[in-house]
């Protein structure tokens, strides 16, 4: 992909742009690729890093959503079973069927489960990934050995999507890049330009030397999840708040605290959500929660509550042979879901509410996208940029990205996250010498993510290049030295950005680790 200053190239050029997305998120980086893909001239701005926020902190799941059957929202359940179908076939490197295990300590609950998920089964049709079944309690002890064993009288299995969140942020990057998208982060947006009362780009700073860049577009998309009402009141100042935040926690343990390939799900829990532990990259990944954030002042980096962390330990010790404790997290991480509530009033109960999104048009023009998930984001894509299309008045195009293959998608499915980019990956110095022992990462993957995937910080390559952030946060600590030895030979930065960057790294490590070393 082209480097940095090659995007900073182009916006010194002054040319308008057809389509202006302000965010480089899951909606955001969705919206990029749909655009280019219909041939508009694209660019898409992020004030920190892609995926820096919400969408790298996900349960890891392309799913319909079990629960929301019980919230009897069945459209939303069809739709996202039909985007997770889209994605296994575009993106098969990145995604991948994982089977889930229902318990049940009662036949009333495995009767209950079995009808359900057949209902799941039904709404997936003939994208369906195999059919759910009852199982007995040896089948249920066989396929999930570190499940506590008194009462259980058997269980369900059924079939969902696993992703690396970061990850496909990261290639969707790359395939707008593809298309002849520029995207470009730390480039943060200081000020919405208008004309006539009429929304027409933005001004834009590089965060790394302070230059600053007007952009002038036909269409403007305001993708900043969270951070969606701040944009909409830089444009409108009265504008009344559209979300209502609401916090996810998660805890990372090794992986023999639940041995095995297949995930275990608990559907009933003290707050009125699911419980999953999955594994996922050699660790079992423990979640989620949902805590009402309506006040937050900060959105940045919100870090686990301690009754979150309780609450998610307790559940897993009614359910487990061994109960986890504070000791043995290796990791944990918040995330913030851009949730829309129905009156914008009632804060009490995040749970409830949809994961639905919802597309909004200001007075200006400025276009606003909101909720969802990720397993919808390409969906959402496709209805924010046809809104677009008509607001901005840009010449009809046809949305091709339900059977776009994404950047790197093997002709053969494979398990390497590189995809078709593996041998690239192979020929860098460090191929063969790893960040740290308990980690899966090597050197060349450092360079990789400095010279073809936009990594400009530390935190950019501990974080969301690589996941070692989230999968042992001391681990990844050790090795920020290393990784700064690297920067120096790939990026050369100043020394006082060298030393602030792993000072940054340092603070980052210490917060996915904190709650096990209070």
């Amino acid at each position: 992909m082209a480097a940095r200053e090659d995007g900073l190239a182009i916006l010194r050029d002054g040319r308008p742009w057809d389509v202006l997305i302000i965010g480089g998120g899951a909606s955001g980086l969705g919206a990029a690729v749909d655009s280019a893909a219909r041939g508009y001239r694209t660019l898409l701005v992020e004030a920190r890093d892609f995926a820096s926020g919400t969408s790298m902190c996900s349960t890891k799941l392309i799913h319909g959503g079990v629960r929301y059957l019980r919230q009897g929202d069945i459209g939303m359940v069809r739709n996202a079973l039909a985007e997770r179908a889209f994605l296994l076939r575009n993106a098969p490197h990145l995604v991948h069927p994982l089977p889930f295990i229902i318990p049940a300590w009662n036949r009333i609950d495995q009767l209950m489960y079995t009808v359900g998920l057949k209902l799941y089964d039904l709404l997936a049709g003939s994208q369906n990934l195999d059919a759910s079944c009852h199982l007995n309690r040896p089948e249920v002890i066989a396929a999930l050995p570190g499940l506590r064993r008194p009462g259980l009288c058997g269980g369900v299995r059924y079939w969902d999507g696993q992703f690396d969140d970061a990850r496909l942020a990261i290639t969707l990057m790359r395939t707008a890049t593809d298309l002849g998208a520029t995207c470009l982060n730390y480039l943060p947006v200081t000020r919405l330009t208008k004309a006539g009362g009429r929304m027409t780009g933005a001004l834009v700073r590089d965060a790394e030397n302070g230059e600053e860049f007007e952009v002038t577009a036909r269409a403007v998309i305001n993708a900043t999840g969270v951070h969606a009402d701040r944009l909409r009141q830089l444009d409108e100042p009265a504008a009344a708040p559209l979300l209502t935040p609401s916090q996810g926690i998660h805890l990372v343990f090794d992986a023999d605290f639940l041995p095995g390939q297949q995930a275990l799900m608990i559907p009933k829990t003290e707050d009125g959500r699911v419980m999953f532990a999955i594994p996922w990259l050699g660790k079992v990944l423990l979640g989620s929660t949902d805590t009402p954030r309506p006040n937050l002042q900060q959105l940045n980096d919100p870090q686990p509550l301690a009754a979150e962390i309780d609450f998610l330990l307790r559940t897993a010790a009614g359910v487990l042979t061994r109960p986890p404790t504070r000791a043995d997290i290796r990791s944990a991480f918040a995330g913030l879901r851009p949730l829309i509530h129905p009156d914008h009033n009632d804060e009490k109960n995040t749970a409830a509410l949809s994961r639905e999104h919802a597309i909004l048009v200001s007075p200006s023009g400025l276009i606003t996208v909101a909720g969802g998930k990720w397993t919808t984001y390409r969906l959402m894509a496709e209805q924010v940029i046809d809104r677009a299309g008509a607001v901005a008045s840009l010449p009809a195009a046809h949305c091709p990205t339900r059977s776009l293959k994404l950047h790197g998608c093997p002709e053969i499915p494979a398990s390497d996250i590189y995809g078709t980019d593996a041998p690239w990956l192979a020929a860098l110095p460090g191929h063969d010498r790893k960040l740290h022992p308990d980690l899966p990462y090597t050197e060349a993957m450092v360079r990789f993510a400095i010279r073809h995937e936009a990594a400009r910080t530390i935190d950019d390559i501990l974080a969301r290049r690589t996941r070692a952030l989230f999968l042992d946060a001391a681990a990844a600590e050790t090795a920020i030295d290393r990784i700064a030895q690297i920067v120096v030979e790939e990026l050369a930065p100043p020394p006082e950005r060298l030393a602030a960057m792993a000072v940054a790294a340092r603070l980052s490590s210490r917060h996915f680790r904190r709650v096990a070393i209070e």
